[in-house]
């Protein structure tokens, strides 16, 4: 396992304090939106700026070290599990998101067919329902 400051050096990046914290709350995972991740940094660094959040994060998903996920209707999302192409299943009510491993088999809507000359090597689907505790809670309302 790499230590954050290796990462960081891996990618090209410098090693700052702010980038540190940054990987250290995405490592304890979730899909978190800038304002969570902003709070939990606040709570390791003496202060932090929402911006100087926003670039770090901009700089770890560029350099692949986070992934930035932006399900419709909702803010942009953090996670640091990156680079197996898995995708995310959302709750129509309540948010919450959670991974899907990579979807198998042969559905037409996961083939590009002819992909218009790209060289497709990633996918990105989203799955939309409810959550099992919504489910409960919409059972109750009926």
């Amino acid at each position: 396992m790499y230590s954050g400051e290796e990462l960081l050096r891996s990618r090209g990046l410098r090693v700052t304090r702010p980038r540190l914290a940054v990987l250290d709350v995405l490592a304890e995972g979730g899909h978190l939106e800038v304002e969570e991740i902003t709070r939990r940094v606040r709570q390791r660094l003496d202060s932090v700026s929402v911006q100087a959040v926003y670039d770090v994060l901009g700089a770890l998903s560029r350099a692949g070290l986070s992934r930035r996920i932006e399900p419709a209707g909702s803010p942009a999302r953090y996670e640091a599990r990156v680079g197996d192409n898995h995708h995310h299943v959302v709750c129509r009510s309540c948010g919450e998101i959670a991974d899907i491993d990579c979807t198998v088999g042969s559905s037409p809507c996961l083939d590009p067919g002819r992909g218009h000359g790209f060289q497709v090597d990633e996918a990105e689907v989203t799955f939309w329902g409810h959550c099992p505790a919504c489910q409960v809670r919409r059972d109750a309302d009926d």
